[in-house]
C-alpha cells in the first residue's frame, strides 16, 4: 500500500474530526436552555450560586476560552461532568459502550449474512419468483420503522410466548454460579435485539447487494467466464461477488460506525443499557455535556469506520490503485 495515500486518509480524517469537534462544541452553546440550571436542577438559584456554577464548569468565560478549555479536555481524556449522575462522562459512556458495540456487532452479523445471501440468490434469479420475492421482503422490511419492528417482537416472542426476555441485558438481582452461567443469560437477553435491529437494515443490504450485483453481471469479463463453460454459480461467488462487494462496504461502515455510537430505538425498545439508551435519557434530562461526548463518540467511530472501509477497497478490488 502506498504510505503517501495513507498519510492522506490520515490527515483527512484529522481534519474531519476537528470540524465534528467544533461544531460539537457550539451546538451545546446554541440549543435553549440554563445550564446552570440544569447544574443545579432548579430554575430558581440565587445569583450568587449561579456565578458559582458558571465559574466551576467554565460558563461565565468568553466562547474562544470556553473552545480552548474544550480542546483541552478532550486531549487528556476528560469529556466533562454529567449534569444528572454528577460522575465524569467518559465514565458513564465507558460502562454502555461495550453493551452497545455487542449490539451492534450481532445485529450486523445477522444484517450482512442475511443481505448478501438474499441479494445474491435474487441477482442469480432475476425476474424469476424468488427475485420478486426477496425484492418485496425487502422493501416491506425496509420500510418497517425500527421501534414498531421491536415492539411487535417484544409482544410475541416476549410476551405472548415468553421465549425471550421483555428487556435488560440480564436477569435483574440475579446470582450466577459461573461465567458461562452469565454468558448465557447474556445471549438470552440478546438475540431479540439483535434479530430486531438486524431485520431493520437488513432490508437495504439485500437491495444494494442486487443492483450492485446486476450490475456487475452486465461486465465483459463476466460474458467472458460464461463463455469459457464455468457454472452459474461459480460465476456469481467467484467472478462477480467480490467486485460487487464494494457498495456494500461502504455502507456498512457507515452503518457500524452509527451503530456503535448509539442505536437509540431498539436500546430504547428492549431497555439495553447501551449508548443510545443513554442518549435518549441525557436527552430527557437535557444533559448536555453526556450528550456532547455521546455524539462526539459517534462521530469519531463514523469517521474510523470511513477510514477502515477506504482501505479496504484497495484488496476488494485490484483495479483500484492507491495514489
Amino acid at each position: 500500500m502506498n504510505i503517501n495515500y495513507l498519510l492522506k486518509k490520515l490527515f483527512h480524517s484529522f481534519i474531519t474530526l476537528i470540524i465534528v469537534i467544533t461544531i460539537n462544541f457550539f451546538l451545546f452553546r446554541v440549543m435553549p436552555g440554563d445550564p446552570t440550571a440544569m447544574v443545579a436542577k432548579s430554575a430558581n438559584l440565587s445569583p450568587e450560586y449561579a456565578e458559582k456554577l458558571n465559574e466551576m464548569y467554565g460558563f461565565d468565560r468568553s466562547l474562544p476560552v470556553q473552545y480552548a478549555m474544550y480542546i483541552k479536555s478532550l486531549v487528556t481524556g476528560d469529556f466533562g461532568m454529567s449534569f444528572k449522575f454528577r460522575k465524569p462522562v467518559i465514565n458513564i459512556i465507558g460502562e454502555r459502550i461495550m453493551a452497545t458495540i455487542l449490539l451492534a456487532i450481532c445485529a450486523q452479523t445477522v444484517a450482512i449474512l442475511f443481505g448478501i445471501v438474499v441479494g445474491t440468490l435474487a441477482a442469480a434469479h432475476r425476474g424469476r419468483k424468488i427475485d420478486v420475492g426477496a425484492l418485496g421482503f425487502a422493501l416491506f422490511i425496509y420500510a418497517i420503522p425500527a421501534f414498531w419492528l421491536g415492539i411487535v417482537l417484544v409482544s410475541f416472542f416476549s410476551v405472548k410466548l415468553g421465549v425471550f426476555p421483555v428487556n435488560g441485558m440480564v436477569d435483574a438481582g440475579r446470582d450466577y454460579a459461573t461465567t458461562w452461567a452469565y454468558i448465557k443469560d447474556v445471549l438470552h437477553h440478546l438475540l431479540l435485539p439483535s434479530i430486531s435491529m438486524g431485520l431493520a437494515i437488513c432490508g437495504g443490504y439485500t437491495m444494494i447487494m442486487r443492483s450492485s450485483l446486476l450490475d456487475v453481471l452486465t461486465e465483459d469479463y463476466i460474458t467472458t467466464a460464461r463463455a469459457k463453460g464455468y457454472k452459474r454459480k461459480d460465476v456469481v461467488i467467484k467472478h462477480a461477488l467480490p467486485n460487487a462487494m464494494l457498495p456494500m462496504v461502504t455502507v456498512i461502515a457507515i452503518n457500524i460506525g452509527f451503530m456503535i455510537g448509539g442505536a437509540l430505538q431498539t436500546e430504547t425498545v428492549f431497555s439495553w443499557p447501551g449508548v443510545g439508551r443513554l442518549v435518549y435519557d441525557s436527552l430527557e434530562a437535557r444533559d448536555y455535556p453526556v450528550l456532547q461526548g455521546a455524539f462526539l463518540i459517534i462521530s469519531f467511530c463514523v469517521i474510523i469506520a470511513n477510514f477502515i472501509a477506504d482501505i479496504l477497497y484497495g484488496y476488494l478490488d485490484p483495479r483500484i490503485k492507491y495514489e
